[in-house]
């Protein structure tokens, strides 16, 4: 195999082991779709292909909507991976695995449609500097508008604490900010890393081996930062130490928006209800699997939410539709009164594929070739960033 795409693929596989060893690691690879009885997307190949929706930015039609985007499916080519399907449309692998549970993310093969989970219910917080969805996985920046502008926000996918290192809830601010940083490497990281053969040094300078990345936004909360990487396929999934972590294409526009002082707000809501164009729309993730909180709890937050501001889940077919929701965990907002949980494919926009061929991919053959060598003794396992960094006001 090409030398830099082995490095990359098994790089790749290297942050799954961190999330739960070889049992996760033989989840993550399989052909998925044992977790879910729907069909696969019927392909519609005479369909226009259109031009993909903006993957960050979008602007609010009215103060009543929290739902923006709009899904969309695109057709696969025989190189393309779930990886890089979810960096071109602003997504995480995450979203993808979960919005396509009969597809295999890494050969999906040429020519199937798969869903693009592009569309987001707004979580149900002041609509003011950052706010940090972990159960989502998704970023949403609220940009200062002056009074009587339309609202603006812009949404990027994250990557988030694994078990045991947990990305902490609450409100704080943005403190700082560092372009090019030094990562201060803590000492439990050095000893994690030491155990695992791998030893780090206390400081690692700016570059390419920086796991921070160029950009780094300091938070009150000590210790914890929103950062680029060196390691961007980690995005959208639980992999640091706590910090949360960007596309590197992602965190520069957003280093030059956000200001020092900047509120953040970071929650943990896997259950979203809103609103757009006087239809209810309700989305679900997979709870965190260290989440205090029971999936019931949860689900019954948002039907109390709902009920006090408008007439939403009052009645029980609209609570059993939500139930079956919550329960395929696509990450999909689905229309609640229609009571049909495929009915976003009906309404995805088909759009133009526009990956563009990366030549230090691996082929489909040399993939099939690394996912059939033995994973525990031949994956080493990167220094993942941790939050101890230096920064100028």
């Amino acid at each position: 195999m090409k030398n830099s795409a082995s490095k990359r693929l098994v790089a790749l596989l290297a942050t799954t082991a961190l999330l739960g060893a070889c049992t996760a690691i033989q989840d993550f690879l399989a052909p998925l779709g044992s977790g879910s009885d729907r069909q696969r997307i019927k392909p519609v190949p005479e369909q226009q292909r259109l031009e993909p929706i903006s993957r960050n930015y979008f602007t609010l039609e009215s103060p009543d909507q929290s739902v923006i985007g709009e899904p969309q499916i695109v057709y696969t080519t025989e190189e393309n991976t779930f990886s890089d399907l979810a960096r071109e449309y602003g997504l995480g692998f995450d979203d993808m695995v979960a919005a396509n549970p009969h597809t295999d993310p890494w050969l999906p093969g040429n020519g199937t449609p798969v869903l693009l989970p592009t569309q987001y219910v707004l979580p149900d917080v002041p609509r003011r500097g950052l706010v940090l969805n972990i159960a989502s996985k998704r970023l949403f920046y609220f940009p200062k508008v002056t009074e009587g502008e339309p609202v603006q926000v812009l949404t990027y996918p994250i990557g988030i604490g694994r078990v045991g290192w947990e990305t902490p809830l609450g409100e704080t601010q943005v403190v700082s900010k560092a372009r090019d940083p030094s990562w201060y490497v803590p000492a439990s990281v050095r000893r994690e890393n030491a155990e695992l053969g791998y030893p780090l040094p206390a400081v690692v300078p700016p570059g390419p081996d920086n796991p921070l990345g160029h950009f780094v936004l300091k938070l009150e909360m000590p210790g914890y930062l929103i950062h680029g990487t060196n390691q961007p396929y980690g995005v959208g999934m639980r992999v640091s130490h706590g910090c949360v972590r960007l596309y590197p294409e992602n965190i520069e526009p957003l280093y030059g928006m956000v200001d020092i002082g900047e509120p953040v707000t970071i929650i943990n809501e896997p259950y979203l209800a809103g609103w757009r164009n006087g239809e209810l729309y309700f989305e679900s993730h997979t709870p965190l699997e260290d989440d205090a909180i029971s999936p019931e709890e949860r689900l019954q937050i948002v039907f109390d939410r709902a009920r006090n501001t408008s007439s939403a889940f009052i009645e029980q077919a609209e609570r059993d539709e939500a139930h079956a929701v919550a329960s395929d965990a696509r990450g999909v907002p689905v229309r609640v009164l229609l009571a049909d949980a495929d009915e976003i494919y009906a309404r995805a926009r088909v759009v133009r594929n526009t990956v563009e061929p990366d030549p230090n991919m691996p082929t489909i053959d040399e993939v099939r070739a690394l996912l059939d060598e033995p994973l525990e003794s031949e994956i080493p396992v990167e220094p993942i960033p941790e939050v101890e960094v230096q920064v100028d006001e």
